[in-house]
């Protein structure tokens, strides 16, 4: 029975040992347990998001088709979609082309080399909605806009595709159709 407890109280200093040193070696030794999350296919941290499968088609259907020019407009200009595109327009275009879409935003002053287009004048104006829609898909003046050389803007947007839904993409170009009559 004596032998027993000295078993018991030395498994038990070797325990508190052992769990001061796992505390303590927490962050030190490190075991990279491989998780499911690991092993598909990704990008990582301040890197381009791959490529999209050949043949898939996005949930929302297809915004384009590549090389088959323009789309057209499937979204009429009423007042839910002028509204929702205005909203839009505040949040995430309004910072570089301001409040009524002139390019006099409150980052174009710091935009020394491209300033941010008039959205008012009559060259964007006179432009197609499909011409307009795939701007604000692809952006303007990056590598990744030679499928569509007909889109010539002045200034830099960046491409907004994974920013936008389809809907919200077209409610931005009808309400952009109504920056014409402000600006003018």
């Amino acid at each position: 029975m004596r032998l027993f407890k000295q078993l018991v109280g030395v498994f038990a200093v070797l325990g508190v040992i052992i769990g001061a040193l796992a505390i303590f070696a927490f962050d030190v030794i490190k075991i990279d347990w491989i998780v499911f999350m690991e092993i598909q296919p990704s990008f990582g941290t301040q890197e381009q998001p791959r490529a999209v499968p050949a043949r898939s088609i996005p949930v929302e259907g297809a915004a384009y088709i590549p090389g088959a020019g323009a789309p057209v407009n499937p979204v009429p200009a009423d007042e839910v979609s002028l509204s929702r595109g205005g909203q839009l327009f505040a949040t995430h275009c309004q910072m570089c082309h301001g409040d009524a879409g002139l390019g006099n935003g409150p980052v174009s002053a710091f935009l020394v080399k491209k300033k941010p287009a008039d959205l008012s004048t009559e060259s964007v104006q006179s432009k197609n909605d499909g011409s307009l829609f795939l701007v604000i898909s692809n952006g303007v003046n990056n590598p990744n806009n030679t499928l569509f050389p007909e889109v010539e803007f002045s200034g830099q947007c960046p491409p907004l595709n994974e920013n936008f839904t389809v809907r919200e993409r077209w409610d931005i170009v009808n309400f952009v159709r109504t920056l014409k009559a402000a600006g003018q």
